[in-house]
């Protein structure tokens, strides 16, 4: 029997089920792995091309809620989204399997499993890998992602493309959705350590009981499970690069711990005494406004300067109104692919209407929707109704909500005019903290001139 050129990789923490799918498996796929400890899959994906996963949805005793399943799902369609996902689960834990599929997973098959669907399965999986490669080789450049000609986005990716040469530390802000992830991974891509891992973190995701152990590692008999010795992401990243996405919702007493990492370029594993000298560049990304949160104590100061050697700014789309409508058109020509339609065209009322339309949840947003529409179409043409926007536009405001504006903003004015300028005080009689006066300055472009004591 001709053995089908493809990798598959088991992720279970029980040898037992590991052996007995490799033994199985063997049979028909050239290239089978396996891993009993989850926490090495960040390495080996930026390591090994990888068709099909077989994933385990629960690997601590005690904990069978599937939880670390659906995060390490997230993980792998992160760092490998052309690698199709298969869920294993316990009968009686579908309902966490189905959340797995509305996730990115392909399907999911539940243990004691027969050999013969797990054969299909995995069959099934590999043939969505091979054309999904192919949809992908087809529409793929060699920078694959859409920029942009307004001149607040170019001049975004100018300074990328500057500080990509370099070793500094970037930290990204702007909205949800305006694709931190994709700059962090451009400056990546143009920097010197290109070949080397790329590690992307999703802060926001990690429960601070396991924030040390996913970041720093760990050393066998660390705490009840730990099995193995662990690398931690950093280590992962050595030569390369890490990127720490939701910098801004680390708890403080976080903080400190990945200071310390920043500032003396090592890292101690849980369980260990002895540092390990680091050499990885760190972009950082956050949707808060750092120096307000610094101003109101829910960020570290050292911490900021840090890893903000090199600032950039992404504009949300309600800013880049020229880049609406080719944006929308790259989007189009992306999920065509995807979903292997034919040509698609936008109806010309859509196009009015994506213009118009605020796109709150920016590039994120536009890319659900077209996705959305380019499966409900007919007839080769998306009209409005299957683009699904609200009618409510950038342009359109409530008459209510500019009146409370302007009387909020006239309090604002009036307490620092008493004040004189006094932001403290200010905030203090408005029964404001510093932080959230500095977000009202900022929303009514209020300028004021303090003798930096303030």
């Amino acid at each position: 029997m001709k053995k089908t050129n493809a990798s598959i990789l088991i992720i279970d923490d029980q040898e037992d089920i590991l052996f007995a799918s490799k033994v199985f498996l063997k049979k028909y796929f050239e290239d089978i792995y396996t891993l009993n400890n989850p926490k090495n899959v960040v390495e080996l994906l930026s390591k090994k091309t990888i068709d099909v996963v077989l994933l385990d949805m629960n690997y601590r005793i005690g904990f069978e809620d599937g939880r670390e399943g659906l995060y390490l799902l997230k993980e792998i369609k992160t760092l490998s989204p052309k690698t199709v996902v298969i869920l294993m689960t316990a009968f009686g834990k579908v309902e966490t399997a189905v959340e797995g599929l509305k996730n990115g997973a392909f399907d999911y098959i539940l243990k004691p499993w027969e050999n013969k669907k797990l054969l299909e399965s995995v069959k099934q999986a590999v043939d969505k890998a091979r054309k999904d490669q192919k949809k992908t080789k087809n529409i793929e450049t060699e920078n694959d992602f859409f920029i942009g000609t307004s001149e607040i986005i170019k001049k975004a990716y100018s300074l990328a493309d500057k500080v990509a040469k370099t070793a500094a530390n970037v930290l990204i802000l702007g909205e949800n959705g305006t694709g931190k992830f994709v700059l962090a991974h451009h400056i990546y891509s143009q920097s010197e350590r290109k070949n080397n891992p790329f590690i992307a973190v999703d802060l926001g995701s990690l429960n601070s009981n396991i924030f040390e152990s996913e970041l720093f590692g760990y050393a066998k008999g660390a705490f009840t499970d730990a099995k193995l010795d662990t690398p931690g992401r950093f280590e992962m990243a050595q030569n390369g690069t890490i990127f720490l996405d939701e910098i801004g919702n680390v708890p403080l007493h976080l903080q400190s711990k990945l200071l310390q990492v920043i500032q003396t370029k090592t890292v101690t594993r849980l369980g260990e005494t002895k540092p390990r000298p680091l050499n990885v560049r760190i972009i950082t990304a956050t949707n808060l406004n750092l120096k307000h949160e610094v101003a109101d104590k829910n960020f570290r100061e050292d911490l900021y300067y840090r890893i903000n050697t090199m600032e950039i700014v992404l504009p949300p789309l309600r800013e880049r109104n020229e880049d609406k409508i080719p944006l929308a058109e790259y989007l189009l020509e992306k999920m065509i692919a995807k979903y292997g339609r034919d040509e698609i065209t936008f109806d010309k009322k859509v196009l009015e209407q994506i213009e118009k339309h605020a796109w709150n949840g920016n590039i994120r947003e536009m890319e659900n929707k077209i996705e959305r529409a380019v499966i409900l179409c007919e007839n080769n043409k998306i009209t409005v109704s299957d683009l699904d926007l609200e009618i409510i536009t950038a342009y359109e405001e409530n008459p209510d909500d500019i009146q409370l504006s302007s009387v909020e903003k006239a309090a604002v004015e009036k307490a620092l005019l008493k004040n004189n300028n006094n932001v403290s005080k200010t905030a203090e009689e408005l029964g404001l903290s510093r932080g959230a006066l500095y977000r009202r300055l900022e929303k009514y472009n209020i300028n004021i001139k303090t003798d930096g004591y303030n």
